[in-house]
């Protein structure tokens, strides 16, 4: 299955497919911050961002995912991106990952309702039995985030992967299942009221 290039619409937040037209907002999101050089994440150099395009498209063409332009609804700024990968449909699972925002958008409602569009899509249009999330084990704000969303920690996988400067990384694996869905949505929906 290809995933089909949908634009996810809340109140807050707009989730448009990546595409070459988000080229310069996206490199001012990593700007923000500069987040490539925070050593727990994978966030690219802007001068790499035509690399990072021409992957999420060819994910997206071989049916593993589809990455967003996250677009902030009062600005209409791009906040950052996100993506569905990992797929893995016979099994109806998918990861939601490869999240970054520029700092001016980090602890607002921005993430929040990102991940309350993509979960509701995975589980009430996609019909899938779980959504992963993964992490890596020093980067405790984003552990802290996934948590906050109501996902749950499952394990950590020691000695998971290369990071660019070397370092092997442990990381964290949290997920949430289809029965937990419902309580899920209305945590979600409740911290966007608050």
């Amino acid at each position: 299955m290809i995933f089909e290039k949908v634009t996810l619409q809340g109140q807050h937040v707009r989730l448009e497919p990546l595409s070459e037209s988000h080229k310069e907002g996206i490199c001012s999101a990593i700007l923000d911050g500069e987040l490539w050089k925070l050593f727990v994440t994978l966030v690219p150099h802007p001068s790499e961002i035509d690399a990072f395009l021409n992957k999420a498209r060819l994910n997206q063409e071989s049916g593993d995912g589809l990455a967003f332009a996250i677009i902030d609804e009062k600005t209409n700024q791009v906040a950052g991106s996100t993506r569905f990968m990992r797929a893995n449909l016979p099994h109806a699972r998918v990861e939601i990952g490869f999240t970054f925002l520029g700092k001016s958008f980090q602890k607002t409602k921005v993430n929040t309702e990102s991940k309350l569009l993509m979960l509701t899509y995975a589980f009430e249009t996609l019909n899938l039995n779980r959504v992963e999330l993964l992490t890596d084990y020093l980067n405790t704000s984003s552990r802290n985030a996934i948590l906050r969303i109501g996902a749950k920690q499952e394990g950590i996988l020691r000695s998971h992967m290369v990071m660019p400067n070397g370092r092997v990384r442990d990381s964290v694996l949290f997920s949430i299942a289809r029965h937990e869905w419902s309580g899920v949505k209305q945590n979600l929906e409740y911290k966007l009221l608050n």
